[in-house]
């Protein structure tokens, strides 16, 4: 991933704040059918490493775990925020003109090798935490526990486990960092108007060059 020193993330901490914060990981791989992509919702388990574990699983009838080489590079990325920005909202637009559009996100990508985990212990630990990760912001949250044990059992026969040590760890904010306060701030504004405050909040919070 291309990232220019004004938009690297160098805090372990945040990145493991927005893996945690949105879990659904594009998975990367490469197989005898060459480069993959799977979505999969990957859990931030522990500190092995410098960086951390991930943990998820896919169904067994997915031929990434079959065709997957044991202990091979994968890459999962994990999506923020993202908006398109109209030159419109740059307030230095009416200097000059020399504006264009530009996209902001957020993305933390992580490589590691990948291990495939075919355990059924293994696999309902990992579905009962990834189930209460998920959870949580319920009033009423369910568990597993919650489903007949024998549907259970059933259904943890028909997934894999898959395990990311992860060894390498990269954040990208793209935030308008590099445009001059009075543009982030009438970003943010025309932001909020289009119901991205999320995305408003990250172009607030993120300093950048100065007028």
């Amino acid at each position: 991933m291309y990232i220019p020193k004004q938009f690297a993330e160098p805090s372990v901490e945040v990145m493991h704040d927005l893996i945690r914060s949105r879990p659904l990981a594009t998975l990367v791989t490469l197989g005898p059918a060459g480069v993959e992509a799977n979505h999969i919702p990957l859990l931030l388990a522990g500190r092995a490493g410098p960086f951390g574990t991930l943990r998820g699983h896919v169904a067994r009838a997915n031929p990434l775990w079959q065709n997957q080489p044991q202990d091979a590079d994968a890459l999962a990325i994990f999506h923020g925020p993202d908006s398109y920005i109209t030159p419109s909202w740059y307030a230095s637009k009416a200097e000059d003109g020399r504006v264009v559009p530009t996209w902001n996100f957020v993305s933390v990508h992580a490589k590691g090798r990948l291990r495939v985990v075919d355990d059924a212990k293994w696999l309902r630990a990992q579905l009962d935490m990834l189930t209460s990760h998920n959870e949580r912001p319920f009033v009423h949250p369910w568990a597993v526990s919650d489903a007949p044990h024998d549907f259970t059992e059933k259904l943890i026969e028909a997934i894999v486990g898959i395990e990311i040590v992860i060894t390498d760890l990269k954040g990208k904010w793209k935030v308008s960092q590099n445009r001059p306060p009075r543009d982030r701030l009438t970003v943010s504004e025309g932001l909020d108007l289009h119901g991205q405050e999320a995305m408003a909040d990250l172009v607030r919070s993120r300093g950048g060059d100065s007028d």
